[in-house]
């Protein structure tokens, strides 16, 4: 905890984001659970709490991007080109999840085999996302 106190704004910013990513398979793992064990209840729920923590995380990698692209203390030509091209690699990808969530977090749609299976897509895609995050920009992020 002590050496937090040492780490620079964007060290602070890559903990906290992989941490979130962590908490987001996590749920999305609980989710697969409680739809196997046929707790549509549980599964809704488990969506609902996804969707929030991804919803937040996105503002706030948006938020954060945004006021680093204009501070050049904090970045370099590397990490904006970086940000720029997360930003448009992404924009679909964020714009299905957020489209995804919403849809089966209401209480009347349907959680059929249509859904599992979109969901294990949507899964893969995330967690390939997120390896991708952490070992480029993050990462370049977490040197300075």
């Amino acid at each position: 905890m002590l050496f937090d106190l040492f780490l620079t704004k964007n060290q602070k910013l890559v903990k906290r984001w992989k941490r979130e990513h962590e908490e987001i398979i996590v749920l999305s793992h609980a989710v697969i659970a409680a739809y196997v064990k046929n707790d549509h209840a549980d599964t809704r729920e488990k969506l609902q709490a996804l969707g929030r923590i991804a919803a937040d995380h996105l503002t706030s990698e948006d938020m954060e991007f945004y006021k680093l692209m204009k501070d050049p203390e904090r970045n370099d030509a590397v990490t904006k080109q970086q940000i720029t091209e997360f930003q448009e690699s992404f924009k679909d990808i964020k714009q299905g999840l957020m489209k995804f969530l919403a849809k089966y977090g209401k209480e009347d749609e349907k959680l059929d085999e249509a859904f599992f299976d979109t969901f294990h897509k949507v899964l893969e895609m995330l967690e390939e996302r997120i390896e991708f995050e952490e070992s480029t920009l993050y990462f370049r992020m977490s040197l300075g």
